[in-house]
Protein backbone atom coordinates (compact mmCIF):
# COMPACT_ATOMS: atom_id res chain seq x y z
CA UNK A 1 0.00 0.00 0.00
CA UNK A 2 1.57 3.24 -1.09
CA UNK A 3 0.41 6.88 0.47
CA UNK A 4 -2.34 7.54 -2.49
CA UNK A 5 -3.44 4.21 -1.32
CA UNK A 6 -3.50 4.48 2.65
CA UNK A 7 -5.57 8.14 2.36
CA UNK A 8 -8.41 6.62 0.07
CA UNK A 9 -8.27 4.25 2.79
CA UNK A 10 -8.13 6.69 5.98
CA UNK A 11 -10.81 8.55 4.16
CA UNK A 12 -13.64 5.82 3.47
CA UNK A 13 -12.92 4.20 6.65
CA UNK A 14 -13.39 7.76 8.70
CA UNK A 15 -15.79 9.28 6.79
CA UNK A 16 -13.60 12.05 5.77
CA UNK A 17 -12.37 13.67 2.66
CA UNK A 18 -9.26 12.58 0.83
CA UNK A 19 -8.43 16.41 1.22
CA UNK A 20 -8.57 16.06 4.47
CA UNK A 21 -7.56 12.97 5.39
CA UNK A 22 -3.82 13.28 3.20
CA UNK A 23 -3.60 16.55 5.89
CA UNK A 24 -4.44 14.38 8.98
CA UNK A 25 -1.64 11.94 7.82
CA UNK A 26 0.66 14.12 6.69
CA UNK A 27 0.24 15.94 10.26
CA UNK A 28 0.95 12.69 12.05
CA UNK A 29 3.86 11.65 10.48
CA UNK A 30 5.46 15.00 10.06
CA UNK A 31 4.96 15.34 14.06
CA UNK A 32 6.27 11.90 14.70
CA UNK A 33 9.28 12.95 12.80
CA UNK A 34 9.60 16.14 14.69
CA UNK A 35 9.19 14.41 18.19
CA UNK A 36 12.05 11.48 17.01
CA UNK A 37 14.29 14.39 15.88
CA UNK A 38 14.20 16.07 19.88
CA UNK A 39 15.00 12.14 21.05
CA UNK A 40 11.61 11.74 22.55
CA UNK A 41 9.57 8.74 21.76
CA UNK A 42 6.00 8.19 20.86
CA UNK A 43 3.51 5.38 22.63
CA UNK A 44 0.28 4.04 20.98
CA UNK A 45 -1.34 1.68 23.18
CA UNK A 46 -2.27 -1.34 21.61
CA UNK A 47 -0.45 -0.14 18.35
CA UNK A 48 2.98 0.20 18.92
CA UNK A 49 6.62 2.62 19.98
CA UNK A 50 8.03 4.81 17.61
CA UNK A 51 11.69 5.80 19.13
CA UNK A 52 14.99 6.18 17.91
CA UNK A 53 17.80 3.62 18.55
CA UNK A 54 21.72 4.58 18.59
CA UNK A 55 24.07 2.99 16.77
CA UNK A 56 27.54 2.92 17.47
CA UNK A 57 31.06 3.49 15.72
CA UNK A 58 31.77 0.33 13.36
CA UNK A 59 34.04 -0.81 10.93
CA UNK A 60 32.77 -2.09 7.88
CA UNK A 61 33.98 -2.95 3.99
CA UNK A 62 33.34 -1.73 0.96
CA UNK A 63 31.64 -4.51 -0.80
CA UNK A 64 33.32 -3.12 -4.73
CA UNK A 65 37.32 -2.71 -3.06
CA UNK A 66 37.05 -4.97 0.01
CA UNK A 67 38.94 -1.68 1.98
CA UNK A 68 38.19 -1.16 5.72
CA UNK A 69 35.80 1.80 6.08
CA UNK A 70 35.02 3.48 9.17
CA UNK A 71 30.77 3.73 9.78
CA UNK A 72 30.33 7.11 12.25
CA UNK A 73 27.93 6.77 14.95
CA UNK A 74 24.48 7.40 13.98
CA UNK A 75 20.76 7.43 15.46
CA UNK A 76 18.19 5.43 13.37
CA UNK A 77 14.24 5.87 13.95
CA UNK A 78 12.74 2.50 15.24
CA UNK A 79 9.31 0.80 15.69
CA UNK A 80 8.01 -1.75 17.81
CA UNK A 81 4.79 -3.25 17.64
CA UNK A 82 2.92 -3.67 20.67
CA UNK A 83 0.94 -6.79 21.46
CA UNK A 84 -2.41 -5.85 19.58
CA UNK A 85 -1.00 -5.08 16.68
CA UNK A 86 0.81 -8.38 16.34
CA UNK A 87 -2.20 -10.01 17.93
CA UNK A 88 -3.74 -8.39 14.55
CA UNK A 89 -1.19 -9.47 12.29
CA UNK A 90 -1.39 -13.10 13.47
CA UNK A 91 -4.74 -13.70 13.79
CA UNK A 92 -5.72 -13.90 17.09
CA UNK A 93 -8.27 -12.22 19.18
Amino acid sequence: MNKTELVEAIAKKSGLSKKTSEAALNAFTETVGKTLKKGDKIQLVGFGTFEVAKRAARTGRNPQTGATIKIAASKTPKFKAGKALKDLVNKKK
